[in-house]
């Protein structure tokens, strides 16, 4: 049996390991070690299993990855998500929609202190639905904008997956992190935009709020501060220089922590802060040991270089090779976690980009845009059945209504993006 053919036998038995509910983690562990085994010499490869794991734990550009993910956790068991979303809903007043316009805002400051999409629309689904629900929003326009503003933990920066991508393809982190900065703008404009025209051509799916006066918007505006001052202190350290990615992440987490302390968190939150951070941190890093050892089996395997020649030889436009990563992408974060589809993916189709001559920061937001549709898009989306735990009495078919027009959003965002590469990379 050839190189490739081996290579693709493993693959295919991968992906059935990961259809029948194994680990995915383990699915890309055992697979690249099966794999590297019977291509290279199993004595190798049970070399590459005992180093492996120490030579990705102890590598230093990891490290921003607990960081940012407690300063996330904080930013929850402080109940920030409370004052963000209150602080927002004033700015908004008597507006019809403006609570949902509120709840995007506020997903998008929160996001910025998260940088977890799943953690976003959790902790802002539990303080926003129920108010939305109680001033007569349709559960479909509730569940929809939360499910939605969810997603932009994964684009506005500090984000774990530009983080990874960038780790992945051997790109400045924080490059990465400032390309960012529009493309997650542009989602959370386009977004509000979104609200604004389904409750002008629907009016009944939202009723206006309450008036606020100027003094209390004024007020609400106060709330905010602090988020967007770290969010803020986080990309201006970066860009300028000030920090690295590694100490902008300890930075932003010392900074949420100071601004918990301030709020009255708890002793047993902050326990159950570090508890959180190391599961997550965890489940994380195996599956980056798990993609590191898939990746040894890669390299040996030659698909990624078997791939380019074979699309190379059907003399497609660079355009077309990109429209199919995207639809490969799409289909895949359906039913796949983001993290561990960027792991899995990014490493095949990176040779392909590089032929097709595409700019690798750019594709990395085209990249992470697009496993941002396949948290809100059946028949899994992440950040839906997220809020389908917070709301068991809505159906999950509502809240599937509910994201359609925001997905129309996103493709909006990404067709711009395409067009006008600027938005990305012009920042940098």
């Amino acid at each position: 049996m050839s190189t490739t053919a081996i290579g693709l036998t493993c693959i295919a038995v991968m992906l059935i390991m990961i259809a029948l509910r194994a680990p995915i983690a383990l699915s890309m562990a055992a697979m690249g070690f099966i794999g590297f085994g019977t291509i290279v010499a199993f004595d190798p490869a049970i070399s590459i299993l005992a180093t492996g794991p120490f030579e990705t734990l102890s590598n230093y550009s990891f490290s921003p990855i607990p960081m940012f993910i407690l300063m996330g956790v904080f930013a929850s068991k402080a109940g920030m998500s409370q004052e963000l979303f209150t602080g927002a809903r004033t700015l908004f007043g008597s507006w019809r929609g403006g609570m949902g316009l509120a709840a995007v805002t506020s997903c998008g400051i929160f996001s910025a202190i998260s940088g977890s999409s799943m953690a976003t629309a959790a902790s802002m689904s539990r303080v926003a639905l129920p108010e939305m629900e109680k001033n007569g929003y349709a559960p479909t326009l509730a569940t929809g904008t939360l499910a939605a503003g969810g997603t932009l933990g994964i684009m506005i920066p500090p984000s774990i997956a530009l983080l990874l991508y960038a780790l992945i393809t051997e790109q400045s982190v924080g490059d990465m992190f400032i390309a960012g900065v529009i493309p997650g703008i542009l989602g959370l404009v386009l977004y509000g935009l979104t609200v604004a025209v389904l409750v002008t051509l629907y009016p009944n799916m939202a009723q206006p709020g309450e008036a606020t006066t100027f003094k209390q918007k004024l007020v609400g505006l106060k709330g905010l501060v602090p988020f967007t001052g770290v969010f803020l202190f986080i990309i201006g350290g970066i860009y300028s220089g000030w920090f690295t990615p590694t100490e902008a992440a300890a930075v932003g987490a010392a900074a949420t922590w100071i601004i918990a302390q301030v709020r009255g968190m708890r002793f047993e939150q902050f326990l159950e802060a570090i508890q959180e951070t190391l599961v997550m941190s965890a489940m994380i890093f195996f599956m980056i040991i798990g993609a590191e050892i898939f990746g040894y089996f890669l390299s040996v395997s030659r698909i990624s270089f078997t791939l380019v020649e074979w699309v190379d030889a059907l003399q497609l436009s660079p355009y077309m090779v990109l429209f199919c990563i995207l639809i490969l992408f799409v289909l895949l974060g359906c039913v796949m976690d983001s993290i561990a589809m960027l792991l899995l993916t990014v490493p095949v189709v990176y040779p392909l980009v590089e032929a097709a001559g595409f700019d690798p920061i750019w594709f990395g937001i085209i990249a992470v845009i697009t496993v941002e549709l396949g948290l809100i898009t059946p028949p899994v989306g992440m950040n839906v059945f997220v809020i389908k735990s917070v709301a068991p009495h809505i159906s999950i078919g509502a809240m599937y209504k509910g994201v359609l027009p925001f997905v129309i959003s996103d493709v909006v965002r990404l067709g711009l993006i395409i067009l006008f590469p600027a938005l990305a990379v012009g920042l940098l």
